[in-house]
């Protein structure tokens, strides 16, 4: 496994591999990898002749009032889980490889990126969608992996790969949980002992408003007051939002039709966590 820094190293080892006839896949990851990131990792490895991982904390993606310097970092265990994995390539650029100081373009996607996270994050999407482009521009991927986790990022950077015709595929995997059935994040580890045995409550109020469709609720307003009925049951939990949205535009729905997305984002102390679910009628 290659560990490349710049640009240029990272276009000369895909071209390489292209002129072997090599597909390849992207990983696009901050590091701090746990089994999410790796399931994504093994599912590129096993549709892919070349897998590139990127880890780079992107500074465009965190707003004024989030802590940059405090997103956690551990690259040499980060490399070794990847090349476990299977990777072939980690790159992993500096910010000045990557912006140059009188960069003076974003990318933006409208619509899908001002509700649920663009609502509270207003700048954080034309970040991910800048550095994701930069990404694609560089690697050239045939395929491009994220988690249904973040599943607004992974709508949005669809969208944007559809609409600038990137001619890449966007592949979406299950979110991967821990035994209590709290989403993977590397942001789990700023949980107190107290606040990590309440967070368990976001997969239960997933849990609760799965029931509910599959029982024949159709309403998301009444959805939506018993998923936050079970949150209420955890003190420490202050919900961001509670939302049913359909999986196109990402607007809200009086009525789940289809397939839907409940999105949560919920602050336990400083952490705010994000999980959801697709809710699907007859499919």
């Amino acid at each position: 496994m290659e560990l490349l820094k710049t640009k240029a190293e990272m276009r000369q080892a895909v071209a390489a591999c292209r002129c072997d006839g090599l597909s390849v896949g992207l990983v696009p990851t901050m590091g701090y990898l746990h089994e999410g990131h790796i399931s994504l990792v093994r599912a590129a490895r096993a549709e892919n002749g070349l897998v590139v991982v990127s880890i780079f904390v992107n500074p465009t993606q965190f707003g004024p009032s989030e802590d940059l310097a405090r997103y956690p970092r551990d690259l040499e265990r980060d490399l070794a889980l990847c090349r476990e994995a299977g990777a072939d390539i980690v790159w992993n650029p500096e910010a000045a490889e990557m912006y140059a100081e009188d960069a003076a373009t974003w990318v933006v996607v409208e619509g899908l990126t001002e509700r649920l996270c663009g609502e509270s994050r207003p700048t954080h999407f034309r970040g991910v969608t800048t550095v994701v482009s930069k990404l694609f521009n560089v690697v050239r991927p045939d395929r491009a992996y994220f988690g249904q986790k973040d599943a607004q990022q992974a709508f949005v950077v669809r969208r944007m790969t559809q609409d600038l015709d990137f001619g890449l595929d966007i592949v979406i995997c299950p979110t991967v949980r821990e035994a209590d059935g709290l989403a993977m994040s590397s942001r789990n580890i700023f949980l107190s002992p107290e606040d990590r045995t309440q967070a368990s409550v976001l997969r239960r109020a997933l849990d609760a408003a799965e029931g509910m469709v599959a029982a024949g609720e159709r309403r998301t307003a009444t959805i939506k007051e018993r998923v936050q009925q079970v949150l209420a049951e955890a003190s420490l939990a202050r919900p961001d939002y509670v939302e049913i949205v359909d999986t196109n535009r990402l607007q809200p729905t009086e009525v789940v039709e289809g397939e839907a997305l409940l999105a949560l984002a919920v602050f336990f102390g400083r952490t705010r966590l994000i999980d959801n679910t697709i809710l699907r009628i007859g499919l």
